[in-house]
């Protein structure tokens, strides 16, 4: 594997742990398996690229991204909280539906940036810095930011609240806890910082695709999962981080799995076995996890 595709692994890594952080709210926090990841993810893109198209700033055009994703994720918890949807149904339903809206908002199924003006440009001009280093700095310094912010958040009356409710509902619901109110709440951080994630990835990468969101949580999954196995922790600021590492470990890991592709070869890794190598990932990484926890070697 070459300098750049490691470089390449790193940057993707570092966007992909804002969904490994939403997904580690949904899944490790609430104890709720969300799938709308899959559509909010685009979702964001899709709005981020229409907005930087049309001219509109383009940090501005993160923030309406992040606002895009949460209103999906509370979609999702109207479903499960006010129409009693099962709660994986109803994230299956979301997703569904925002594939249709994401066509409908960039009007084709995908949308180029080309010479637009995005974060990583601008950044660029200020720094003169290459665009493969000002993405590393732009991208590290939101993942940063974002860390701390949810660090903070988890440590507040209300973030105790939020995971008091996926530990145990009935006793949140004894001490006064609306444990529905907070499934709206960890819904909608955790699509938020997938359409946010997004939209980073569409300014980075210069387009955005009606299809880029396929795979998204299960990335995000393997985030959560190769975290926990190489830095199991009880410390709730050292499992946001480990998130961030499992992110960046899982894309160097699909990097190096590309780099094998030696041709006709029927051992060679080719891009078509990508979701082969994720799944393979997630189980080896699961069953490592599984046996510390059980106090095995």
């Amino acid at each position: 594997m070459n300098l750049y595709a490691y470089t390449s692994a790193i940057e993707l890594g570092l966007i992909f742990s804002l969904v490994g952080i939403g997904v580690f709210f949904t899944f490790r926090i609430l104890d709720f398996p969300d799938l709308t990841v899959d559509g909010s993810f685009p979702l964001g893109a899709a709005v981020s690229a229409v907005l930087v198209h049309g001219g509109c700033n383009p940090w501005l055009a993160l923030l309406v991204s992040l606002a895009a994703g949460s209103t999906a994720g509370l979609c999702t918890a109207w479903l499960h909280t006010r129409l009693r949807v099962v709660h994986l149904l109803a994230s299956i339903v979301t997703m569904t539906a925002l594939y249709s809206v994401n066509l409908r908002i960039m009007g084709r199924p995908n949308l180029a940036l080309l010479e637009e003006e995005t974060i990583f440009s601008w950044a660029s001009r200020i720094l003169s810095l290459s665009q493969s280093s000002v993405i590393l700095c732009v991208s590290g310094s939101i993942v940063a930011c974002v860390l701390m912010l949810a660090w903070w958040f988890l440590r507040t009356e209300l973030g105790l609240a939020l995971r008091a409710s996926g530990n145990n509902p009935i006793m949140a619901r004894a001490m006064g806890v609306s444990t529905h109110g907070m499934i709206w709440l960890g819904l909608g951080i955790s699509n938020g910082l997938a359409a946010f994630a997004g939209g980073l990835y569409a300014q980075a990468q210069g387009s955005a695709d009606v299809g880029m969101g396929i795979g998204t949580v299960v990335a995000g999954l393997a985030a959560v999962i190769i975290g926990e196995a190489v830095l199991p922790t009880r410390r709730i600021g050292w499992m946001l981080v480990r998130v961030c590492a499992g992110s960046i470990l899982y894309r160097v890991a699909m990097a190096f799995a590309l780099s094998l592709d030696t041709g006709s070869a029927w051992y060679s890794v080719r891009s078509s076995d990508l979701n082969l190598v994720t799944a393979g990932l997630v189980v080896l990484f699961l069953a490592v996890s599984q046996r510390k926890k059980r106090g095995r070697p």
